[in-house]
């Protein structure tokens, strides 16, 4: 494809300093990037990737992370996770919070709604914590980095609760302006948290299926793994199939099953993870997958491993394949 003049100048940052550099084409100036609007966006990313960095938080992780896994929450715990709904549940509940208070933000500005905006201020509240618990359950089982921005996440939408719990009590003692003022406050914060919590779910993937891309990088049709004989019996050994590692478990009946080896979680290795009751436990996090077609039986994870089809032929060479690969 041909580009016009207009597309033939543009501007971009020389890596790791930050300093703009510009390229000309034939082109005029149209389309140029505005260079301080450039570095400013720059800085901004790069603050935002610099929270994931800050070991100084690791202090206040560790007795959290323990606390947080030292819930009694048994099965609710998967359910917190979004096992149940096959994707993590805190994204679906923050969305009545939220939408309680930017509600009650409009109706500030309505005269005559004075009770449905401090209504809407106290749903919001209430709702933020199962909202919260979710969160802070999946945020116990992320990697280093991902808890970093997560806890500073966190920080904003603890900030958002407490001004908005304020805002409720004032508006309730008739100190109108001081509660509209504390929402207003508390929706900078929840919208700061919000930010955060897109960084960390989009750019540092914390959430989406790890496993996913699997069908699309292994290639149509039937693969050789190797023989009957190199798999020992309720052991998990590893194999690499093109860019994508398997899991290979062979039964005590003989019967051999294949999964993909990164966990849908956190992409830890299965490989390396303990075999029991025809099932694999991910070492990372605790995740386990049902052996004979990859199902999610315990969270963290909340997809499941993509599961091959195996053939063994007449002189023990194990094949296998994936439905729907390519």
């Amino acid at each position: 494809m041909r580009l016009s003049a207009r597309y033939t100048k543009f501007a971009v940052l020389a890596p790791g300093t930050g300093v703009l550099q510009t390229a000309t084409g034939s082109g005029g100036d149209t389309g140029t990037l505005n260079g301080a609007a450039a570095r400013t966006e720059a800085t901004f990313l790069r603050s935002l990737d610099e929270l994931g960095r800050l070991e100084q938080l690791d202090r206040v992780i560790g007795p959290l992370q323990r606390a947080v896994r030292g819930l009694p929450l048994g099965r609710w715990r998967d359910v917190l996770h979004g096992l149940p709904i096959g994707h993590p549940l805190h994204p679906a509940l923050v969305q009545l919070p939220l939408g309680s208070w930017m509600s009650a933000a409009v109706l500030d500005l309505v005269p005559g709604t004075r009770r449905g905006a401090r209504v809407l201020v106290g749903v919001g509240v209430l709702s933020a914590v199962p909202a919260a618990l979710a969160g802070w359950v999946d945020w116990a089982e992320q990697h280093e980095d991902q808890m970093r921005t997560g806890l500073v996440h966190a920080g904003s939408i603890a900030a958002a609760i407490g001004l908005y719990a304020n805002s409720w009590v004032q508006r309730g003692r008739g100190r109108t302006a001081l509660g509209k003022a504390l929402g207003l406050a508390g929706l900078c914060a929840a919208g700061t948290g919000g930010l955060l919590g897109g960084h960390l779910a989009y750019r540092q993937a914390a959430g989406p299926n790890k496993a996913q891309p699997v069908p699309h990088l292994v290639a149509a049709g039937w693969h050789t793994v190797g023989r009957v004989t190199d798999f020992p019996v309720g052991e998990a050994v590893r194999r690499e199939l093109g860019e994508v590692p398997l899991v290979v478990v062979r039964q005590p009946g003989g019967h051999i099953h294949v999964l993909a080896d990164r966990c849908s979680h956190m992409a830890g290795p299965l490989s390396e993870g303990k075999v029991a009751d025809g099932c694999v436990q991910c070492p990372w996090h605790g995740s386990v997958f049902r052996l004979a077609d990859g199902a999610n039986v315990r969270g963290p994870a909340t997809a499941p491993q993509p599961a091959f089809q195996v053939s063994v032929e007449s002189d023990g060479t194990v094949r296998v394949r994936l439905p729907d690969a390519g």
